[in-house]
């Protein structure tokens, strides 16, 4: 039997990857949490925006440190299973399953509000709800079919996003910012009160969430030690900077002013925000609009903030199906969720009950059709996740000193011999008392987190024991060997992508007419793994397909008095994952025939293009004859 090379997984995502994935769902926020916080801070809306902001930073190093000694798909979940065991690692992946159904209601609600700057009836209730819902049904759709996500695609909508709020941010200071303003429209505790202001600073940890996505995609990073902190560290500047400025200019152009409303035979006042009223579900519209423009340039202004908006929502919404997808897929192949969440569909290879099931979920939370009811509750599961990231880092200090740490914490103070982080420390009692402050000043917290949390943790326990798992301990669906054998060569020449469909090795056979018979040619099987999916998820059946098709290949190569050197790649990105071959291998040629490839693919489709886009060596493409 022919002997078959596979090894590795394809990681192709480098600083600018992980920070436009990040800011994408991180900055996305600021287009509805700006509004949720004004309604309580008022004027200490930026002050509340810094405090959280601490908290985020602080937070966003534990996840530094744990992503880059566990590059996997899971994030808080993940860190928990190697510091404690899977019990407390299902419980921080089941309360961040709640952020994500969050994440897809919220963004998918604030698509319609954006586009009612086109559409008007789509600001008010029922068209807005409904609007949502076809979002998340849209979403669903696509995902199922295996819509995915484009690198490209969100690292400019991410740029484009945070250079336009950042013109936002210097047009308003020329335009309204008045520092007089902002100081005098302040009224410590009475405007706002003690008790505004703390259900104000557990609402705000609403725009900081979404670090888990970096920690979700460490595992496709060329170097998760370097890039990981780096890409933490730019996402953070780069939202505080956007959310004080922002706020500062909203402010200015929507202050705080007192209202006065004649009830039972007297007057009663109280100090109210059209950015926390009128525009609490659009706030970046609401600060447009009060910029003062006329004509077309405020037209324009409008019409383009919210096209980029909904735009950036719509993608935040898409980020949130596929993060659930990746971590219910991650939880099922532990073994802490039933197999149905990983079970894939016949065609489409998505995880099609996954996305379902938590889409229905979504939905329903949308039906409210309240922007506060599910920013109240975001929180909840956020600050449960967080907390157990920093007391899981913490664990790991402990427990395991010498473990491997490309990144860690600065600041640390030596306890019996152990490098305790004081910021972990510090970000684990922050984010727990900002739990306790949710739970204590949000009705829905107590009536749908907390529920949710003990159905959860309940299901897990009967699930393990229904198994005959014990359910603190790890446990793993058991995969096929894969064969991983590498052998250096010493030439190279030419690299032939094989699609599954060409059992006969075609492709490669008729490559052999364009090298020498000394020549050396590397046969790839490049297995796409869909984006709702782990990078290591199972695909058993599509990789023995591979597997099967490179035997092939290789038997028929030396058929053909050829030296066949196989190997099967995993990859989100087929074009990018042959180029970066092409080029590892010093290849002169790469010959891809897509007589066999998917239907989308037998012209010049997404591969070819991006082969010829980034040729690293000669390209030749042949295409079957068009039908007639």
């Amino acid at each position: 039997m022919a002997k078959i090379e596979t090894h590795g997984l394809r990681k192709t995502v480098g600083v600018g990857g992980l920070f436009s994935a990040a800011y994408g769902n991180v900055g996305s926020s600021i287009y509805y949490a700006l509004g949720l916080v004004a309604v309580h801070a008022l004027g200490l809306t930026p002050v509340v925006f810094m405090a959280a902001g601490l908290l985020f930073a602080i937070t966003a190093k534990s996840y530094s440190e744990g992503a880059a000694m566990f590059p996997e798909a899971g994030g808080a979940s993940s860190f928990a299973r190697h510091a404690f065991n899977e019990s407390v690692s299902f419980f921080a992946g089941w309360a961040l399953t709640l952020d994500y159904i969050l994440t897809i209601a919220l963004s998918a609600f604030s698509v319609p509000h954006y586009l009612g700057a086109f559409f008007p009836p789509l600001l008010h209730n029922p068209w807005d709800i409904i609007g949502g819902l076809v979002v998340i049904a849209l979403l669903a759709v696509l995902n199922i079919r295996g819509l995915g996500e484009s690198s490209k695609v969100n690292v400019t909508l991410a740029c484009v996003d945070l250079a336009t709020q950042i013109v936002l941010v210097i047009i308003g200071v020329f335009l309204v910012l008045n520092p007089s303003r902002l100081v005098n429209q302040v009224h410590l505790g009475t405007a706002p009160s003690v008790s505004q202001l703390i259900f104000a600073l557990s609402i705000a940890m609403l725009a900081y969430t979404g670090i888990e996505t970096i920690s979700n995609m460490a595992e496709e990073a060329t170097d998760p030690g370097k890039q990981v902190p780096r890409a933490v560290n730019l996402v953070v500047l780069a939202v505080l900077v956007v959310y004080f400025g922002m706020s500062v200019v909203a402010l200015s152009a929507l202050p705080v002013v007192e209202h006065s409303v004649y009830v039972h035979g007297h007057f009663q006042h109280h100090f109210v925000t059209q950015l926390g009223t009128k525009y609490q579900d659009d706030p970046v519209l609401g600060i447009v609009q009060s910029f003062g423009l006329h004509g077309l340039l405020r037209i324009g202004l409008k019409d383009y903030v919210g096209l980029l908006a909904s735009t950036i929502l719509f993608v935040a919404t898409n980020a949130g199906v596929i993060g659930i997808s990746r971590l219910s897929w991650s939880l099922s192949e532990h073994r802490q969720l039933p197999g149905l969440f990983a079970r894939l569909h016949s065609r489409y290879r998505t995880p099609w009950f996954t996305i379902v099931f938590f889409s229905v979920l979504a939905g329903l939370l949308l039906i409210p059709g309240q922007t506060s009811f599910l920013g109240n509750l975001y929180s909840f599961g956020a600050m449960l996740s967080f907390t157990t990231a920093h007391v899981a880092v913490i664990a790991l200090r402990v427990k395991e000193p010498d473990l491997p740490r490309p990144y860690r914490i600065p600041g640390n103070v030596m306890i019996r011999g152990k490098a305790i982080p004081v910021m972990a420390v510090f970000g684990a009692i922050g984010t727990f008392a900002a739990w306790c402050a949710v739970v204590a000043l949000h009705p829905e917290a107590r009536a749908i987190g907390i529920p949710w949390m003990v159905i959860g943790v309940g299901g897990y326990f009967f699930y393990r024991r229904r198994q005959g798992l014990d359910p603190f301990k790890q446990y793993r669906v058991q995969r096929h060997q894969r064969p991983a054998f590498f052998v250096e060569l010493e030439y190279r020449s030419a690299i032939v992508p094989i699609f599954g469909t060409d059992v006969d090795a075609n492709a490669l056979r008729t490559a052999a007419k364009l090298v020498g018979e000394d020549a050396m040619v590397e046969a790839i099987y490049v297995l796409r793994v869909p984006s709702q999916l782990s990078l290591d998820a199972g695909l058993d059946e599509e990789e023995q397909l591979g597997l099967r098709v490179l035997e092939t290949a290789k038997l028929r190569g030396r058929q053909a008095g050829l030296k066949v050197q196989t190997r099967l790649i995993r990859t989100r990105n087929p074009g990018a994952a042959i180029v970066e071959e092409a080029e590892r291998r010093q290849a002169e040629i790469i010959y891809l025939g897509t007589a066999h490839a998917p239907v989308s693919e037998r012209a010049l489709g997404p591969t070819a293009s991006y082969l010829l886009a980034h040729r690293p060596c000669r390209v030749v493409i042949e295409t079957p004859p068009a039908e007639s």
